[in-house]
């Protein structure tokens, strides 16, 4: 499986996004009415938009990202993981931080790839679309416009999982339980990154949920490549505000 794919031209990502505004009532009223409107689709009959706010961030047109977390894998024995995160308020900096890598990475490795879990559905176009609303040019890697399926650079977890049955979804704590690799759900989960960030205003506590998650990304490729995992004390991290 993956023969034909070098593990040190991979770079992992995960991100985490939050409602853009930190409560309804601070939307625009025409952004309020077009979250109505959108939200429709999954509310009860009892709940009005403003109940079920706080799922705004899983939507690029009414959230934003406050971390990318990024890691890359080095074969030296022992197999070693470098990871790095760009968080914030700032959603338009850490995205101009963030492209700048991926840049330089592909640059560097002739192949270069980027993988996340659940990527082609979530991560992949949430920051392209996010880019764009930030008036900014989406890294070649990410922009899949016209491109065929075979010049598509962008590897899934969840999809490689998925071995062609689309109707199967498998979170990454489950696969991660079933590969036997520690979970990264152990403190946080994507459900309250909101609440941590606007209200507990600990935004160090995300970028450390993020990279738990590149990490568990790193090690799902890993066993599906059949390579040893990666050991604790072989992991880096270095962080940008």
């Amino acid at each position: 499986m993956l023969d034909n794919i070098r593990i040190e031209d991979v770079m992992f990502i995960d991100i985490e996004t939050v409602p853009a505004s930190s409560s309804y009532s601070l939307m625009t009223a025409s952004l309020q009415a077009l979250w109505d409107k959108k939200s429709k689709q999954f509310r009860t009959a009892e709940q009005t938009a403003e109940d079920v706010y706080e799922r705004a961030g899983i939507y690029s047109e009414f959230g934003k990202i406050i971390c990318i977390s990024a890691g890359v894998v080095s074969k030296r024995d022992p197999f070693s993981l470098k990871l790095k995160s760009f968080y914030g308020s700032d959603e338009k900096s850490l995205l101009s931080d963030f492209s700048g890598m991926v840049e330089k990475f592909s640059l560097m490795h002739k192949e270069a790839l980027l993988c996340a879990h659940n990527g082609k559905e979530f991560d992949y176009p949430y920051i392209a679309r996010r880019m764009v609303i930030n008036g900014m040019i989406i890294p070649v890697i990410l922009d899949n416009s016209g491109k065929k399926p075979w010049d598509i650079k962008l590897l899934d977890t969840m999809d490689i999982w998925k071995f062609g049955d689309y109707k199967n979804y498998t979170s990454l704590e489950l696969l991660t339980n079933i590969l036997g690799i520690p979970t990264p759900k152990d403190d946080i989960d994507g459900s309250q990154v909101a609440r941590v960030f606007y209200e507990e205003d600990d935004v160090e506590r995300i970028v450390r949920y993020c990279e738990k998650d590149v990490l568990a990304i790193a090690q799902v490729l890993l066993r599906f490549m059949r390579f040893p995992l990666i050991a604790e004390e072989n992991i880096e991290s270095v962080t940008f505000r």
